[in-house]
C-alpha cells in the first residue's frame, strides 16, 4: 500500500484530519479485534483461524451478533486506517483486495468446516448475521 501510494493521486486531507481519522479507524479496528478475541476466550474455543475444525462452540454473542468475522473486519479497518494515513487514492484498494482474498482463501473454507461441525445451528446463524458488516 505504501508503494502504490507513490504511484497515484493523493487525497486532500490536512495533516490533523488525516491523523485523527486514521487513529479513529485504528481504534475501531482494535475494538473489533479485541471483542472477537474476548468472545472466543469466554466461550473457551479455539482462536486459531488455521484450525477451524478445533472449534468446540459456535460463538454468536457479543460482536458476533454484528458480524461473523469481527477479527477480519478489524484487520480491514487497520488497512483502511493505513490508506487514510497515506493520503492517497490507490491504497484504498488494499482493504478491498484484503476482503476478496481473505473471503476466498480463509472465510469460505472456515464456513464449510463450521457448517459441518454445527449444522443447522450454523445455517440459522448465517441467516441472521452478515459475513462482514
Amino acid at each position: 500500500m505504501w508503494f502504490v501510494a507513490l504511484l497515484g493521486p493523493t487525497l486532500a486531507f490536512d495533516v490533523s484530519t488525516r491523523n485523527i481519522t486514521a487513529i479513529a479507524l485504528v481504534a475501531v479496528a482494535l475494538a473489533f479485534d479485541l471483542a472477537g478475541l474476548l468472545a472466543f476466550r469466554a466461550s473457551r474455543t479455539t482462536i486459531n483461524p488455521l484450525s477451524p475444525e478445533r472449534a468446540s462452540k459456535l460463538v454468536t454473542a457479543g460482536v458476533y451478533r454484528v458480524t461473523r468475522n469481527p477479527m477480519y473486519v478489524g484487520m480491514c479497518f487497520l488497512l483502511l486506517a493505513w490508506a487514510v494515513y497515506l493520503s492517497a487514492v490507490l491504497p484504498l484498494l488494499g482493504p478491498v483486495v484484503f476482503i476478496l482474498y481473505i473471503t476466498r482463501f480463509q472465510v469460505l473454507p472456515e464456513e464449510r468446516v463450521l457448517r459441518q461441525l454445527f449444522g443447522e445451528q450454523y445455517i440459522q446463524y448465517t441467516a441472521r448475521v452478515r459475513r462482514w458488516l
